[in-house]
Formats: structure tokens, C-alpha cells, sequence
């Protein structure tokens, strides 16, 4: 069938999930202030630099004529819906997520979220991870979600506790060496 033939609509397009991930039941989008803050300098980007400039590549393109086999149309056009999902998921996270300054947790001597915690695992190899929102987890800075396995297993420790994490290669105990409530060093 010829792409003439076509309708817009039938382009293949991967169709990407517009809600975001799921949280357990019963818990709030906890969000330090810089994950909050790149959140929504990620929105305003798109909404205002971005998205206007595909809208104005698209209506150029389109007045070009046949838009069937037109690429700069085409591509705009998915760039477009791309755009769009991106901001509704942000606008949904945003709208309910509490923002929590772990500089103000100040005296807490147990883990909660936006702990950085420094631990020993079985190896003797000390890690430091800060708890942060499951929007803001990076991996290479040691942002971790604080639902993820490591966080759910350190969550209210104390200093010297041993705590047990389940992982799908076995159970491995985590020893708490030092607790600190601090915004990440690459945000202060």
C-alpha cells in the first residue's frame, strides 16, 4: 500500500506509557529540592524552547505540500507526540511530589529519605548512597531510589546496625557507618 494512502495517525509510532511509574500503594512522590527544581526546569524547557520550535518546523513543512513521504513533517509531527507525553508525566510527578530538604532533617540519628549513608557490605567495600526520589536516582552520582531494595533495607538504621537486603543473587548484610543529611555535593 502506497504511503499516500495512509493516515497520520497510522505512522508507526512506539507508544509510550503517559503515566507515570507506579508508586507503592499508600506512599507520597518524595523529592529532594534539586530533583524537584530539575524536574521542572526539564518542563519548562520543553514547553517553551523546544516544543515551539518543532511546532514551527512542522507548519513549515506542512505548507510544503504532500505530506505523506515529507520527512521534516513526519519527524516533527512524532517529535511532537514525544514532547507531549514528556510533559504530561512531568506535570503528573510535579503535581505530586513533596519536596523534602534533607539540610533540614538536621539531628536525626536514624535513615530516612534523603539520607547520604555511608555502608560496608560483606565485601568490606564502603559505599556511600543518598536516598533520593525514584525520579532522581542516578546510579554514577550514588542517588538511589529510596524504594529501591538497598534504601527500603537501611531505612530507619542506626549507626552500627547490620541490615539484611534481599537482591535476586541472595541476601547480603549491610553495615551502617555513618548517617548525614545533606544535599548532594554537585548541587550545593
Amino acid at each position: 500500500m502506497s504511503k499516500a494512502f495512509t493516515k497520520e495517525t497510522e505512522i508507526d509510532d512506539e507508544e509510550l506509557p503517559d503515566e507515570p511509574a507506579p508508586l507503592p500503594p499508600g506512599t507520597k512522590n518524595y523529592m529532594t529540592p534539586v530533583g524537584f527544581k530539575r524536574l521542572r526546569d526539564e518542563r519548562e524547557h520543553l514547553a517553551r524552547v523546544e516544543r515551539p520550535k518543532i511546532v514551527e518546523v512542522v507548519s513549515w513543512a506542512a505548507g510544503n505540500g504532500d505530506r505523506s513521504e515529507n520527512g521534516d513533517y513526519l519527524y516533527g509531527k512524532k517529535r511532537l507526540r514525544e514532547i507531549d507525553r514528556r510533559l504530561r508525566f512531568l506535570t503528573k510527578r510535579l503535581e505530586v511530589a513533596e519536596v523534602v530538604d534533607p539540610r533540614r532533617q538536621q539531628g536525626l540519628r536514624q535513615v530516612f529519605f534523603g539520607a547520604t549513608v555511608t555502608y560496608a557490605n560483606a565485601r568490606d567495600e564502603e559505599l556511600t548512597v543518598t536516598l533520593v526520589g525514584i525520579d532522581e536516582a542516578d546510579m554514577e552520582r550514588g542517588q538511589i531510589s529510596w524504594i529501591s531494595p538497598v534504601a527500603r533495607a537501611l531505612m530507619k538504621a542506626k549507626v552500627g546496625d547490620l541490615v539484611e537486603v534481599r537482591t535476586p543473587a541472595g541476601s547480603e548484610r549491610l553495615e551502617v557507618l555513618d548517617i548525614e543529611y545533606r544535599l548532594p555535593p554537585d548541587a550545593e
